[in-house]
């Protein structure tokens, strides 16, 4: 990451804090994108990107050891082993936002709202 680039945003990140206004109404303000305000928040907060890296070969490239997977082991469920930890569901998306699904949710609405913060990406 360019050092020039981080400071520019890190300073950013601080007048918008400093404004007490939305990142919509800061972005709005000064031109930029909202989105862009949170990532590089939660980046210059020591956030990492989640995304694999691609691998390229070149003719310095290491032999990688192949290994066997470990064999499968299972653990019976039972209807009384589940009725004891009645959690929700927490999905969180890329942008941060989250959403806690109750137990017994309407699988109807939680469609619709996966979709529409699909949409939002």
């Amino acid at each position: 990451m360019d050092e020039a680039a981080r400071e520019a945003w890190a300073k950013r990140i601080e007048r918008w804090k400093d404004s007490g206004l939305s990142a919509k109404e800061f972005a709005s303000e000064t031109g930029l994108n909202a989105r862009s305000l949170w990532w590089w928040r939660w980046r210059l907060a020591g956030g990492e990107p989640k995304r694999p890296r691609k691998q390229t070969r070149s003719s310095t490239s290491r032999a990688v050891e192949i290994t066997k997977p470990s064999p499968l082991s299972f653990v019976e469920v039972t209807a009384a082993t589940a009725a004891l930890v009645p959690e929700p569901l927490e999905i969180v998306m890329a942008s941060a936002c989250r959403a806690r699904v109750p137990v017994g949710f309407d699988d109807a609405t939680l469609t619709r709202l996966l979709d529409v913060l699909e949409r939002r990406r």
